[in-house]
């Protein structure tokens, strides 16, 4: 369920395909920056500033960013291995094998930027084409099947995902898409700001078609057309803080109950057009949006609705087409929204968009260049300690009953890592990469994604896939398989240094392992049981109180102003607060057990306890745009970076007793939020 392309494209010379002893070599990062710290300022008092300032204050964000931090610095020494890689792999060698051809084919097309100009608008002409010969509404569905397999962003998204309620098993699920703004509270906010955003969008919309080849007046009808279709879809939608309930985005019903939930869209012509497996039912994520669709479709006319498919085509698609679509693109997505300067160099966005579309063929290269096996083995064991503290952490709670601590242990104990890559890497032999062929190459890897999914529809969850790729800097919690996912690319400096000791491996990569083992038991991961399957296993007294728990979080996070007057929404990002504060909790504990059978001693004037904290607080360190600040704010469920130090730590006893902390500073709250 991609869109058509990935993100904006940048434009480069096709001069800047470097061979690969001509790139970057990649820059080296410490675990423990002894130059990030500001000793003006007092750690309790305002511990970000304290272990980032002076990283702030020398690391400003670059022109073609808007927002640079720790996950920036490794995302970019990723990148450039991955560039060396690629640089290697675009040469027309006959000698390649299979996967590097793909890779190295793809790379090479994506910076022919000659080659794209000279085709022009042409690649994307045959689905406007399409769409503009439709003659009956009747039609929609079969082109708007095309387009979905295309990776268009039209309407709603289509794929297959585990039963909630049978998590062995995946199912189809029609999701809610096809908005151009990041949440569907974009489209009703009254502040100047987002009244601002809206007509910013419609002169962007206008743009595109006039780039198209619409006559200035009819782009700017056609703008505003597209706005009223998105407007009335929003209406429908569910926002940002709603998606995270599990119980609001699962509606199991028949095809038939789906068929009446919206009568203006035949359903049965659009699986006829792109053939999933026999359905007898599906998830229906937002049967509101659904409806809303449906109305959308009922009532306006067919012209309407055609300049609305051609609008969501011409977005996904012009990353890939020439320059002066890319640059209106980035225009709107990467300054309006975001605040960035500049476009990143072509290179960047191109390696970006191979990981996204050939991930596990580029991460293959890269793990036998970044990721020797002490590292996964390292990491395992790390993950063994953390889950041995967060099982005593459980065991010694005081508000959980005995009957809710015997299901959350069987939890965690059920609980599967994954480290660094997958055991079995994805076949792409099925997937046809051509020399020259940019947006070619993008759509025929959306549709072989498209394919994949339907492909799963009634079998067995392979719960050994993947959701991210190797090189990719995050890692993730799976509730409807209860697992952990920790790729290559984050298990680098400054998360993870072979060359530090536990004390700064603890509180780099030690939280982040702690953090996604803590999402299993937040608002959200707490709804599904050790199987997957979402299911209450709480008493309904532990229910409350953990409720009451974490409500103290929300209405910390919810105090936090992040630029002008907008604040933290304390419910949205209330899993990533969770898992924040009881992952840094569960690290210190593991931590301490491995110092007391491998002691440290205090090193450059900190002690151990010390020197985990600062680690923590480092991997955080982050300046923003005021306009990336507020668009994560709005949209986004983690806190920004001086929230997700200063809101953990000042609940932390520990981090108070580290630093000599008294009662009544900053980073002491009373009362302090604490559910793990």
């Amino acid at each position: 369920m991609k869109h058509l392309l990935v993100t904006a494209c940048v434009v480069l010379l096709v001069s800047a395909l470097s061979p690969a002893q001509n790139a970057d070599k990649p820059k080296e990062y410490s675990s423990f920056d002894l130059t990030a710290i500001d000793k003006s300022v007092d750690p309790c008092n305002d511990f970000y500033h304290y272990a980032c300032g002076t990283w702030l204050k020398n690391n400003p964000i670059p022109p073609d960013q808007s927002s640079w931090g720790r996950f920036n610095e490794l995302h970019e020494r990723n990148q450039t291995i991955l560039r060396s890689i690629l640089d290697k792999q675009s040469a027309a060698d006959p000698n390649r094998d299979a996967t590097n051809q793909r890779i190295g084919d793809y790379y090479y097309s994506c910076m022919d930027e000659a080659s794209i100009e000279a085709k022009g608008t042409a690649p994307v002409k045959p689905y406007i084409d399409r769409i503009d010969a439709v003659k009956d509404k009747s039609e929609i569905p079969a082109v708007l099947g095309g387009l979905h397999q295309s990776g268009a962003n039209v309407f709603f998204g289509f794929g297959s995902q585990p039963d909630f309620k049978d998590s062995k098993v995946e199912i189809a699920t029609a999701d809610q898409g096809g908005l151009s703004l990041p949440d569907r509270d974009y489209y009703f906010e009254k502040d100047a700001k987002s009244v601002e955003q809206r007509e910013k969008l419609e002169k962007h919309i206008a743009k595109t078609f006039e780039l198209y080849g619409e006559s200035p007046a009819k782009a700017a009808t056609d703008a505003k057309t597209v706005m009223k279709v998105e407007t009335d879809l929003a209406k429908g939608a569910l926002n940002r803080t709603d998606q995270r309930d599990p119980t609001k985005v699962y509606h199991k019903m028949s095809v038939d109950d789906l068929q009446k939930l919206s009568p203006a869209f035949a359903w049965n012509q659009y699986f006829a057009t792109i053939h999933p497996p026999s359905l007898d039912s599906l998830n229906v994520a937002v049967p509101d949006f659904v409806k809303a669709m449906n109305d959308v479709i009922a009532d306006n006319d067919l012209d309407t609705v055609k300049v609305y498919l051609k609008w969501q085509t011409l977005r996904g698609a012009s990353p890939m087409l020439p320059k002066a679509f890319v640059e209106e693109d980035f225009d709107f997505y990467g300054r309006t929204l975001r605040g960035a300067k500049e476009l990143r160099p072509r290179w960047k966005r191109c390696v970006q968009y191979t990981d996204n579309d050939l991930g596990e063929a580029l991460g293959q290269a890269y793990v036998a260049e970044a990721f020797p096996p002490a590292a996964k083995a390292r990491t395992l064991q790390m993950v063994h300690e953390l889950e041995a503290a967060l099982k005593q952490d459980i065991t010694e709670l005081s508000w959980m009953t005995p009957e809710t601590k015997k299901q959350a242990l069987e939890k965690l104990s059920r609980i599967d890592n994954k480290i660094g890559y997958p055991d079995k890497w994805r076949d792409y032999s099925s997937l046809n990469i051509v020399r020259g062929d940019a947006i070619g190459n993008s759509v025929r890897a959306n549709r072989f994604e498209f394919n994949r999914q339907l492909g799963k529809i009634g079998k067995p969850v392979d719960r050994n896939e993947w959701g991210m790729t190797p090189p990719t800097v995050n890692a993730y919690y799976n509730p409807l398989e209860n697992n952990v996912n920790f790729p290559a690319g984050i298990l680098q400096p400054p998360f993870y240094d072979q060359k530090a000791d536990d004390a700064v491996n603890f509180g780099g990569v030690g939280m982040v392992i702690g953090h996604e083992l803590t999402h299993g038991f937040d608002d959200e991961g707490s709804q599904f049981d050790a199987d997957g399957n979402l299911k209450n296993w709480w008493t309904p007294k532990d229910k409350e109180q953990f409720d009451t728990l974490e409500q103290c979080f929300v209405n910390e996070y919810d105090s936090f102003v992040v630029v002008d007057d907008v604040h933290i929404k304390g419910k949205l990002t209330l899993g990533e607060n969770t898992a924040d504060n009881g992952g840094l909790r569960i690290a210190h504990m593991a931590l301490l057990d491995v110092l007391g059978t491998t002691p440290l001693k205090e090193t450059d004037g900190y002690t151990p306890e010390q020197r985990f904290f600062i680690s923590y607080g480092q991997i955080w360190c982050q300046n923003q745009t005021p306009q990336a600040a507020r668009l994560q704010a709005l949209s986004n469920e983690h806190s920004g970076p001086q929230y997700r130090v200063n809101g953990v730590v000042a609940n932390s006893p520990d981090f108070a007793k580290a630093f000599g902390c008294k009662e009544g500073s900053p980073m002491v709250r009373k009362p302090a939020c604490r559910v793990w």
